[in-house]
């Protein structure tokens, strides 16, 4: 019986010895992650955000867009932080730049 309990005891005693490089290896793998973080969330988003104020900064009246609750309509006048839309015949209505979401090809409202 004592031989078994030895046997554990030295196994306890070896895994208790901490690495001599192990505070470098966590630093690093830290590093490694916050890279990672980087590169797969932070990066993209950025580039998603800049792509959509250069299509907010470029459009122009007549540009047929759809805002982010669905609307479909005609930019009819355009001001520094809001824009008109029709969205039907007599029927137009004020939404700020920043709510459009996309620009479709002219004559989607006409097929729609």
């Amino acid at each position: 019986m004592n031989f078994f309990i030895s046997d554990a005891y030295a196994a306890a005693s070896s895994v208790a010895t901490p690495a001599p490089n192990s505070g470098l290896n966590t630093l690093i793998m830290i590093g490694v992650f916050v890279v990672a973080l980087y590169f797969i969330m932070l990066r993209p988003q950025q580039k998603r955000i800049k792509e959509h104020r250069n299509m907010v900064n470029s459009l122009a009246k007549g540009d047929e867009i759809i805002t982010n609750g669905g609307l479909l309509g005609k930019i009819t006048h355009i001001s520094d932080h809001f824009l008109t839309i029709s969205i039907a015949e007599n029927v137009e209505i004020k939404i700020q730049k920043s709510a459009v979401s996309t620009t479709v090809p002219k004559g989607t409202i006409k097929s729609a």
